[in-house]
């Protein structure tokens, strides 16, 4: 039962004392509906005043009923509250330690430090891919809504090294520096660089001098959402028709076109094959519009006759599952 329930039973159950103790005295002693209710309130709530009036026995007997009445009722009203806060205490302990034995498991993942308008969406949106995540988030009004959007998350200044070590920074993929200023994000990222050197940093900038000081201060990628923004509303007035694609390229509604980036293997069966004979159009029906290098060269809309190589990344549209078949493929785990 939970606390509402209770509350509501303890105060039926009182109203329906009060009246048939009220009622009793009324018909056993023949009191007026004052006196009846008077000697009610205070043998209920054994607060132990004398009797208003002269008392029969069996009004004696009646009163010994109200005051095992008053003690069960105080006994019951102690008793939910009690309940009430160790059931909390226990259920919020308990789900923490779940969460944090999830967090130790994690391997490979992404921390996402701040889940304010940026970071809430950058979660969502990442969470559509098989991507482990783990928030870090300084303000705990904004715990139920982790908790609504059933993500890992510790509370706390994502700044602390501890906390980032807490999160598993030392096996983590990545991090994201989305906190609410470019301070912040300066020191994070700053810490974050210093406790694991190879990782790989994204965050978050208001402006181009932003971008200077976390890029300085080690960040790997830094975007301003606000000029992304003003530039994604620009290519939608020049280029109408290539947004739309874009949009449903990384859009999740549709499933008739996926645009996905797929690491080749070392082990890949397709190492060394020529995209014309990789059986990739043909077997998957999917199209590559580009590949990225080693050295980081990329090359887009790549020769019929280049080569697969390990270290290369596939750029390739197509339906989902095919590009999930090609994953396998090219990315065999």
């Amino acid at each position: 039962m939970n606390s509402t329930k209770h509350i509501a039973v303890a105060i039926i159950f009182s109203i329906v004392i009060v009246i048939a103790g009220t009622f009793g005295y009324m018909l056993i002693e023949g009191w007026d509906l004052l006196d009846s209710l008077y000697m009610t309130v205070i043998t209920y709530s054994t607060v132990g005043y004398s009797e208003v009036n002269e008392i029969s026995k069996l009004g004696r007997l009646y009163t010994v009923v109200l005051i095992f009445l008053g003690v069960g009722f105080f006994l019951y009203v102690a008793g939910a509250i009690i309940q009430f806060m160790v059931e909390g205490q226990i259920r919020t302990v308990f789900g923490r330690r779940k969460l944090d034995k999830k967090i130790n498991r994690l391997n490979n993942h992404y921390i996402v430090c701040g889940y304010g308008r940026i970071g809430r969406v950058l979660c969502k949106t990442v969470r559509r891919s098989p991507i482990d995540l783990v928030v870090i988030e300084g303000n705990e009004k904004l715990v139920p809504a982790m908790d609504h959007d059933n993500i890992l998350y510790l509370c706390g200044d994502a700044t602390e090294e501890d906390l980032l070590l807490k999160a598993g920074i030392q096996r983590a993929r990545g991090l994201v520096a989305a906190l609410g200023t470019d301070a912040d994000n300066v020191f994070l990222v700053l810490t974050a660089r210093q406790v694991a050197p190879k990782l790989f940093i994204t965050a978050r900038a208001s402006g181009k001098d932003a971008k200077k000081k976390l890029r300085a201060a080690g960040a790997d990628i830094v975007e301003s959402p606000y000029e992304m923004g003003a530039a994604r509303m620009a290519q939608r007035i020049m280029r109408p028709t290539v947004t739309t694609f874009l949009d449903l390229a990384f859009g999740s509604s549709r499933t008739d076109i996926q645009m996905e980036e797929i690491p080749v293997h070392p082990d890949s069966s397709l190492n060394s094959v020529m995209l014309k004979d990789s059986g990739i159009r043909q077997n998957y029906n999917l199209i590559i519009i580009a590949i990225k290098k080693p050295d980081g060269d990329m090359q887009f809309n790549p020769s019929f006759e280049t080569q697969i190589t390990p270290g290369d990344t596939m750029v390739a549209v197509g339906e989902r599952e095919n590009l999930q078949q090609l994953e396998k493929i090219l990315n065999p785990k």
